[in-house]
């Protein structure tokens, strides 16, 4: 299917943030773009913040003041609705209400040409509600960008129960040739980002509320050793927790109660204190001025006499941290054995969903000290521990030397299942196969969505084939097993390719 072409005028309806960025893409792409928002003078407004942030780009030298004036004339605040009879797509990214955005599609219907493209821009209300009163529900679709949209790569081109497959796939090429990277999905709760990111957040927010950690040192871990942009809390604050509350709320309700997105009452309480964020100034951290980020918690350097590491067995996806340790000059000793480093009094093992003092329990192992997962153990920066309740000081003083010797800064968190990253990981991919079993998006558009849209070092399900079918499935047998809830229920196509020993990409 062909993208629609750049004689063809673009119509978005809203002039906040999200409209006039769609604005300016559709603009930079060549389109003549009509803005029209009901507040007076709000579309003029919408201009004007798009050529004051394109001007700091000519005044860097980053763009040419000739382009810069030619995409500002192809921009063409209106105030009617009356005026947009000539677009060839309408773009509405108005208020989240169902009832006002079914009123203004009706209206589109009643102004725009019959072979008009009508997108909405909504980011939770399903598109197959909201072109249920439509008279050509087949002409509507989800254009979901991402907040800034000149910046943010992704769009979700979301398919509606009657969105035909040309409109869809004429949107879809559409967005491709605005030099944004789409991915289709189905009208469901949450689409693919909001939905499968949920664990992203509940999970730092169920170990904080455990009091694993605190927030600063948890987003150190997920950002240091997970590679990920910033932490659940920094991210949160970004994002303003009425908003993100909101968002888990709606996808909670709109899935019946499942409790894999639970809300939490840790930020129900900043929602409820009135502490949103960066937006006024406090959330997890204070951004009041003069005010400083708490640091994360560090072990101190930490002294052993041993020196050298004794590997027993497959390191696993551990094997990569044992390569650095070699690196850092330790005498390393390989035999056979169950998969664990032993380093002075410490055992070290790459956690597998169990508590450290459950597993040293199980297996007859005191000094157990379990080693979180890192996106790139060659390159990680921060690991997270935890100690068996069985583990003396010394064990544990022995791994965090060992760890340091790689020039690794170590957090040791309260002993809490699956750590921090091999749970973080492990939710998010299962929440990604569930969506993929059910037909939401492709497992390779799954993936890119979470990359483009959210900036993950890597998709979850890649993630999850670069560590292994059975690993993930283990971890989230033995969550499901620790806190005896539904929450970390292995997807059904989790566990089939667990057992079928194969990978989503395989």
């Amino acid at each position: 299917m062909q993208p629609i072409t750049t004689n063809t005028p673009i119509a978005v309806i809203g002039a906040g943030a999200m409209g006039s960025g769609i604005a300016q893409v559709a603009a930079q792409a060549g389109h003549q773009v009509f803005l029209l928002d009901q507040r007076a003078g709000a579309a003029e407004s919408g201009r004007q913040s798009i050529a004051k942030q394109l001007q700091r780009r000519v005044d860097r030298g980053k763009m040419d003041q000739q382009a810069l004036d030619a995409l500002l004339a192809r921009i063409q605040p209106i105030e009617k609705l009356s005026e947009l009879a000539e677009a060839g797509l309408v773009i509405e990214a108005i208020i989240e209400d169902l009832d006002i955005k079914r009123s203004l599609l009706a209206d589109l219907e009643g102004v725009c040409s019959n072979n008009a493209i009508l997108a909405t821009n909504t980011s939770s209300i399903s598109v197959t509600a909201l072109g249920a009163n439509m008279e050509h529900p087949e002409r509507l679709v989800g254009m979901h960008f991402f907040n800034p949209a000149p910046l943010m790569a992704l769009v979700e081109v979301i398919k509606g129960l009657a969105t035909s497959d040309e409109v869809a796939q004429c949107v879809y090429a559409t967005a491709a040739q605005w030099g944004k990277k789409p991915v289709t999905a189905t009208s469901t709760p949450g689409f693919i980002v909001n939905r499968v990111a949920r664990p992203f957040y509940a999970e730092s927010l169920r170990l904080l509320q455990e009091q694993a950690t605190d927030s600063a040192t948890l987003d150190a871990i997920v950002r240091e050793a997970g590679g990920f942009r910033m932490g659940a809390f920094e991210l949160t604050d970004l994002i303003g927790h009425d908003v993100n509350y909101a968002v888990t709320s709606s996808v909670f309700n709109s899935y019946y109660q499942d409790t894999r997105f639970l809300p939490s009452l840790v930020q129900k309480e900043l929602v409820e204190a009135g502490r949103l964020g960066r937006k006024n100034g406090q959330g997890f951290y204070s951004y009041a001025e003069g005010s400083q980020k708490p640091e994360p918690a560090t072990v101190e350097a930490a002294s052993s006499d041993a020196d050298t590491l004794i590997v027993e067995g497959s390191s696993g996806p551990l094997a990569a941290l044992v390569t650095r340790l070699s690196e850092s000059g330790l005498t390393i000793i390989e035999r056979d054995g169950p998969g664990r480093l032993r380093f002075g009094e410490a055992v070290l093992a790459l956690t597998d969903g169990r508590m450290a003092t459950e597993r040293a329990a199980a297996e007859a192992c005191n000094n157990l000290i379990l080693v979180d997962l890192a996106f790139d153990y060659a390159k990680a920066s921060r690991l997270a521990i935890a100690a068996a309740d069985q583990a003396t000081p010394e064990a544990t003083a022995d791994a965090c030397a060992l760890l340091q010797k790689a020039g690794i800064a170590v957090s040791q968190i309260a002993d809490r299942p699956a750590l921090v990253i091999m749970r973080t990981l492990a939710t998010l991919a299962n929440e990604a196969a569930d969506a993929a079993l059910h037909g939401v998006a492709s497992v390779s558009d799954i993936d890119l969505a979470m990359k483009a849209g959210l900036n993950y070092p890597e998709g979850p399900l890649r993630w999850s084939d670069n560590l292994g079918s059975s690993l993930l499935h283990t971890v989230l047998t033995h969550l499901q097993q620790s806190y005896g809830e539904d929450r970390y229920r292995p997807a059904l196509l989790l566990r089939e390719n667990r057992f079928a020993e194969k990978g989503f990409y395989s």
